[in-house]
């Protein structure tokens, strides 16, 4: 290339930037496309490398303290002097405090402990579903590098779970501190990693015992449906449905309780949980020349199903059984596509007994589930009570029928 290319190259003359001299083909529109993909996808794995380089030496620190048994090698006061002479060495990290650091070794030995751990955590590892594929290539990533590591971790007796990686410090700290044992800390992680949840989400869920709630709703999906949805339909219904977001009259009916879900969709699939994608309320449909309507209509992107849910404001009556076994069949030959899964059903009650709905589902063959909703917000009386404007507007309109009527009076008594 000759000077003169390269000056015209390098000209940096005070200029306008703006498109010229180009044709925008396919084949431009398609780089430019990939180009965007590749730099989002360095963002995503730059973000979850930090994290992970940052949890990776958590972890590492906390089981020094555990292997080295460092209490007794340096005396009670090791992880105060650790945390000053890290922080002398480091004055512009965070994360160094003396606090963290016992909550470092409180991870470690929370985990490190349990016999079953490892088989659990390969378990999680097997069930946990990363949405993106840049997660999954990340995740590799994290893997070999914890295998390089063990190498060099003489006497470690668990490596760094690469799971972990995708999780943020404190939603860890979190998980440990308020879980009673790794089973129930490891369903809070991989909701953490498959849900998104952010620390405040995380703390609601465990505080709402999501873990015992999650999948304790009384069904047949596991015996009527293949094993891999049956599984997943059983894990994605709730034993209860906190339906806290709403309020209601006292004596509300079903009309009502669809009004207000309706209304609140948003945090009515949030309570439902991942997957659920609302369809429609009252969906209509025709059979024999009747129409009959559907309280509320659901499909699940990961089950790949229509989810039929009746609701009821009293509670569970084996009689909702059969109401329920229509509706799912009627979706089943009307909208279920050869690509759609069988439909399920579910009914939501104000409260049920166990052992009439076992009895209700013995013999069916349709897939269904029944829970329970709490926690809905009465309206106060007053809200109910007309307003001082609104009762001063009905005087008026009284008064005013009161004059109307009494001329109207007069006019018949004079003619």
């Amino acid at each position: 290339m000759d000077n003169r290319n390269i000056d015209e190259i390098t000209d940096m003359k005070a200029r306008i930037v703006k498109s010229h001299d180009i044709s925008l083909n396919g084949a431009y529109v398609e780089w430019i496309h990939e180009l965007k993909e590749r730099y989002r996808g360095t963002q995503i794995k730059a973000a979850i490398k930090v994290n992970s380089e940052q949890l990776l030496f958590n972890w590492q620190l906390g089981r020094d303290l555990v292997v080295k048994d460092a209490d007794s090698e340096w005396g009670s006061g090791v992880v105060e002097q650790l945390s000053m002479d890290l922080q002398n060495e480091f004055p512009k990290a965070k994360g160094f405090s003396a606090r963290n650091i016992w909550n470092m070794k409180k991870w470690y030995t929370f985990y490190a402990c349990d016999e079953k751990v490892r088989s659990l955590i390969d378990k999680v590892n097997a069930q946990v579903t990363l949405d993106s594929v840049k997660l999954h290539q990340v995740g590799a990533e994290i893997q070999e590098r914890e295998s390089t590591e063990k190498l060099h971790q003489a006497g470690a007796e668990m490596e760094f779970p690469a799971i972990f990686g995708f999780v943020p410090w404190r939603h860890h700290v979190e998980i440990v501190t308020k879980c009673k044992n790794v089973e129930e800390a490891l369903f809070y992680v991989r909701k953490t990693i498959e849900d998104g949840l952010s620390r405040s989400a995380l703390i609601n869920c465990i505080e709402a015992d999501l873990f015992r709630k999650a999948g304790g709703a009384i069904t047949n999906y596991e015996k009527k449906l293949p094993a891999i949805q049956g599984k997943l339909a059983q894990e994605i219904t709730k034993e209860n449905y906190d339906l806290g977001f709403i309020s209601l009259p006292p004596e509300y009916d079903e009309a009502d309780l669809e009004d207000a879900l309706e209304k609140n969709i948003t945090d009515f699939l949030l309570e439902l949980g991942r997957g659920f994608a609302f369809v429609g309320r009252q969906k209509e449909i025709i059979v024999a020349g009747k129409t009959r309507k559907i309280d509320m209509l659901f499909y699940h992107i990961n089950l790949r199903c229509y989810i039929v849910v009746d609701l009821k404001v009293v509670p569970f009556d084996p009689e909702f059984v059969g109401k329920m076994n229509f509706y799912v069949n009627a979706v089943n030959e009307i909208l279920k596509t050869e690509d759609d899964n069988p439909t399920i059903g579910l009914i939501i009650c104000r409260g049920m007994n166990k052992t009439e709905v076992q009895w209700a589902f013995e013999g069916l063959q349709t897939p269904m589930g029944v829970a329970t909703y709490n926690n809905v917000q009465l309206k106060a009386i007053s809200e109910k009570l007309p307003s001082a404007e609104e009762i001063q507007k009905r005087l008026e309109q009284a008064e005013a029928e009161f004059m109307l009527n009494k001329k109207n009076r007069n006019d018949n008594e004079a003619t």
